[in-house]
């Protein structure tokens, strides 16, 4: 095989000791894909929050600037992506916003994907598990400069300010994010209908393409998984980091690049129930520990995934 270019990646996101969120979920993919990835742990925790106990310490801003300054000074601070995913604090949200429009002056090519981590729907109900002044930053700061977002229904609905019912609405939505900013937005989760029925969960992919001449070209998808019966933690992160890799290697193609996102992730969290209610014994709920990602385990899925769901282009 020649020797692909070196497509290097600046993740700035969660450190777990024991588990996979955050970078944790980010690095191993990207490694294994064929990604130089250089990591800034925005906080450094035993393990997630989901757990009954958490200990740990936070990176602030200024901290985050120091790191960034090094780098500058031996001047390694060449990047062809950056991703970003929960971040609980507006000023380091706005020292990330500044981080990747210096980067974007040196690189005009480089992408930045940007989970805008700010809630989710409970039982219908959406509940922000960030503070609410991160809104505006995300809006007016963040998404401008992103090239790919990857929120769920949700966090899009916030986003634009507009609820979505249907499919026609969630297709407006998309059009919406895309006007502010990102050519490439996938809705990761939603309530929506499924076709195949109830236990299936829908997302949504658009691209959106700009010619030579100035016209546009828009590729919209829908992709139906079936629903697992678990609470995981650190699927959207993993989720970001296929999608940057499977965009890179299909830039034109949304579709392929999410199946094989989508069905990687699938793999992945069906190894990980299978084992999560193995270990937890039978009629037994697993608890956190149990309900890891098993990611070493699914190394070959991540690297080459058997296509298991199809994306239906809209």
């Amino acid at each position: 095989m020649e020797e692909q270019p070196e497509c290097r990646v600046l993740s700035i996101q969660s450190h777990v000791v024991r588990g996979y969120v955050g970078n944790k979920a980010a690095t191993f993919p990207l490694q294994v894909l064929g990604f130089e990835i250089d990591t800034v742990n925005s906080v450094q925790f035993s393990n997630h929050t989901g757990y009954d106990h958490w200990k740990g310490q936070v990176l602030n801003s200024d901290e985050l600037h120091e790191l960034y300054e090094g780098l500058k000074l031996n001047n390694v601070n060449h990047y062809d992506y950056v991703l970003t995913g929960y971040t609980r604090d507006k000023s380091f949200l706005g020292m990330v916003v500044d981080i990747v429009q210096e980067l974007k002056q040196q690189n005009s090519n480089l992408v930045y994907v940007c989970d805008p981590v700010m809630g989710d729907k409970w039982s219908g109900e959406g509940y922000m598990y960030v503070p609410k002044d991160l809104l505006p930053v995300y809006k007016d700061k963040v998404v401008p400069v992103a090239d790919i977002i990857t929120p769920n229904q949700f966090e899009a609905e916030l986003l634009t300010g507009r609820k979505i019912h249907t499919e026609k609405e969630a297709i407006e939505v998309m059009d919406m994010l895309h006007n502010m900013g990102p050519e490439t937005v996938v809705i990761t989760s939603s309530d929506l209908q499924a076709p195949s029925g109830d236990d299936y969960l829908i997302a949504l992919g658009s691209h959106r393409k700009t010619s030579e001449d100035g016209t546009t070209v828009t590729q919209r998808i829908r992709m139906e998984s079936p629903k697992v019966d678990a609470v995981f933690v650190g699927t959207g992160d993993l989720f970001a980091a296929m999608l940057l890799a499977w965009t890179h290697k299909h830039p034109d193609n949304l579709k392929v690049a999410c199946e094989k996102t989508v069905s990687a992730m699938q793999h992945v969290l069906q190894r990980t129930i299978t084992c999560a209610k193995a270990q937890a014994g039978k009629g037994n709920k697993p608890n956190s520990a149990q309900l890891e990602l098993r990611m070493v385990q699914s190394k070959k899925d991540i690297e080459n995934p058997e296509i298991i769901i199809k994306a239906t282009v809209l």
